[in-house]
């Protein structure tokens, strides 16, 4: 009876040790999952290429979370170290390139605006008393204006000697991985072997205890706010070298990336908790979610679905560890950091022993029998680009071709990212609709000496070498735009311009169409441009601003169809009547509009044929055939009286 109770209480104490393991080590447990179960599910994942790649891919956000890291410790929050990395790069690129400053002073610029803009979070949190989501979340627009302002809204390109902190030294081991390392160890060993590291776990755990302990509180979180600063700076830094340009909407969205790399490595958004190893692992979950799930070819919405789930079950499990009274992720003892440091070892014997088993299962496949290309996407949030995938996967079908199709939701860097993963993965051939013609430079230049053929649709890449070009001309749709407008009003009246997101080549080269155009057109006077970036609902918000101060304006161009359509709801009757607006791109919603007189012309591109033409030559140049250098695909004014014949 005694030895049965004995073996019960053990087994119990074994399982309690068991699961108190689990959820102490939550986020290295579900990375070690994630490895060995895409490992499985991928033999593209396995590679010495990839898993470099993956490092890469998780630099910059890894270390934006490191500065994060501090701010969370000490019960705060950053919002704003996205825009902060994106300015920072800006004033790097912007001094050195434009106004012949030193190189090394430029990047002591680019670092002192990181840390002024993070002490100005701090003093308005501090002194201010703000709290540190209205202040950082002001900071955040404050940011990404002045990148704007000072780039005019177009990437600025890159000084060599910083651009090669994107290389590799030797030719395998990246330098962005080096920083996310070095940079890691700085905040680790602030956290765990500085004052101020003291302070930060003190603060978030009870600010006001530390306060009357004689720690200077407010002085401390200027410290905090300033290193958060730095960090992104840093971050901003290596993001642009990667690019090899400073692209002012860069980072856009990477806060939320940081935040959720703090949380699900472990630590608390009430503060007290958190270190610098499981931030490093929340950061290479999310590369290796997007990883994997590129390889998988797992639709890009999916994606968010299956990121924000894993963000929500890190917080539960933070939240489990709580209550089940798990040791707190701060500063440890001696003794509590060796285990740790044991269980990080035997977590990678046992991931090292489990992902050479799975290899296995990949070791004897024989190549795919169809072709396979990858179609990157600068954005599947706008109806002309879901023409061109419909029209790339149609084509793929009939010739037999294995399509992958990622999204990059306009953001050059996660487009740069998507790129190496096809390059990594070995795919065939590469079809790619640039975010930024200078930003998928280097990625393209990438997949060139990996022989893989790369085409470019809709825009060009520059300075990469590509197969071809399948592309409309932006420069003379603007053109025929501005001509389209000027014939319907005689060639005099107050015309708008609804630009396109800046920062995009698409957008900067319909401007200057719009602006080339309209020089032969005197009588037509420029009332106001103003950005709508490319989306319908900004569109009828802006359109609406503008009225209050033109309400006699007479026409409307807008650098696609979506933000035309938004200027045709704020005008309501006016549209087609006494005001007339001219689109750009040919959408179904838009040339429905024409049809029904609200939309006087769209200049249609023919997106659909746009995609065929690029799956079409990406196979000719696979199979070593030669190819144009440019495929012009004719663009079209599509008016009422042409709409009805008209297909895109």
């Amino acid at each position: 009876m005694a030895a049965e109770t004995l073996k019960s209480t053990s087994g119990a104490g074994g399982a309690a040790a068991v699961r108190r393991v689990l959820l102490d080590n939550g986020a290295l447990t579900a990375l070690i999952v994630l490895v060995v179960a895409l490992s499985a599910l991928s033999g593209d994942f396995l590679t010495t290429d990839n898993l470099l790649n993956i490092g890469v891919q998780a630099a910059v956000t890894a270390v934006l979370a490191f500065g994060v890291t501090f701010v969370i410790v000490s019960a705060g929050i950053d919002l704003s170290v996205g825009s902060v990395a994106a300015l920072s790069a800006t004033v790097l690129a912007w001094s050195a390139t434009q106004h012949g400053v030193p190189v090394a002073l430029a990047v002591v610029l680019a670092v002192a605006t990181g840390i002024a803009a993070g002490l100005v979070n701090g003093f308005l949190i501090a002194y201010g008393k703000l709290p540190p989501f209205i202040a950082t979340l002001a900071m955040l627009s404050v940011g990404r204006g002045l990148s704007l302002v000072i780039s005019e809204g177009s990437p600025i390109p890159f000084p060599d000697s910083v651009s090669h902190l994107g290389d590799t030294l030797g030719g395998w081991l990246p330098v962005p991985v080096l920083v996310m390392v070095v940079m890691g160890l700085v905040a680790a060993f602030v956290l765990g072997r500085t004052y101020l590291g003291r302070s930060m776990y003190a603060i978030g755990g009870n600010e006001e205890a530390a306060r009357l302990s004689g720690l200077r509180v407010r002085k401390q979180k200027l410290a905090i706010y300033a290193l958060s600063g730095l960090f992104a700076a840093v971050a901003g830094v290596v993001l642009a070298a990667r690019l090899s340009s400073a692209q002012p909407q860069a980072a856009d969205g990477y806060e939320l990336d940081a935040i959720a790399a703090v949380v699900i490595g472990g630590a608390s958004l009430a503060g007290g908790t958190g270190k610098a190893s499981g931030t490093l692992i929340g950061a290479l979950i999310l590369a290796v979610l997007r990883n994997g799930l590129n390889l998988l070819n797992v639709s890009a919405f999916w994606q968010q679905v299956v990121i924000g789930v894993v963000i929500a079950l890190a917080v539960l499990l933070d939240t489990l560890r709580r209550k089940a009274g798990a040791a707190p992720v701060a500063g440890a003892s001696q003794g509590g950091k060796g285990r740790q440091a044991a269980t990080y070892g035997l977590a990678a014997v046992v991931t090292v022993a489990v992902v050479g088993a799975t290899s296995f299962l990949h070791g004897g496949s024989s190549a795919a029998a169809n072709p396979r290309i990858g179609l990157a996407l600068s954005t599947l949030n706008n109806p002309f680009f879901v023409q061109i995938e419909a029209g790339a996967r149609a084509e793929a079908k009939r010739l037999g071709v294995d399509l992958t199709v990622t999204d990059a939701q306009n953001d050059a860097s996660q487009q740069a990212n998507q790129l190496q993963n096809f390059t990594s993965s070995g795919v065939d051939a590469i079809v790619v609709n640039p975010v930024d013609s200078d930003a998928a430079g280097p990625a393209v230049r990438a997949a060139g000496k990996a022989d893989i053929p790369v085409i470019a649709v809709d825009r060009g890449v520059t300075k990469a070498e590509t197969k071809a070009l399948v592309a409309s001309d932006n420069v003379a749709g603007g053109e025929l735009a501005a001509k389209t407008i000027a014939g319907k009003l005689g060639g005099h009246g107050k015309v708008v311009i609804l630009q396109g997101q800046a920062g995009t080549s698409a957008a900067r080269e319909r401007a200057q169409g719009f602006a080339q155009g309209l020089k032969a057109y005197p009588g037509l006077q420029v009332v106001a441009e103003q950005p709508a970036d490319f989306d319908r609902t900004k569109g009828l918000d802006v359109m609406s601003n503008l009225l209050q101060a033109h309400p006699d304006v007479q026409g409307v161009i807008a650098a696609n169809d979506e933000m035309a359509l938004g200027a045709v709801k704020a005008l309501g009757k006016k549209a087609g009547k006494s005001v007339q607006v001219v689109g750009f791109d040919g959408t179904p919603d838009g040339l429905r509009a024409v049809e029904a007189g609200t939309l006087y012309a769209s200049v249609a591109q023919q997106p659909s044929q746009l995609g065929k033409i690029a799956v079409d030559n990406a196979l000719t140049a696979l199979k070593g055939r030669r190819t144009e250098q440019t495929v012009k695909v004719p663009v079209k004014v599509v008016t009422r009286q042409n709409v009805a014949g008209f297909s895109g």
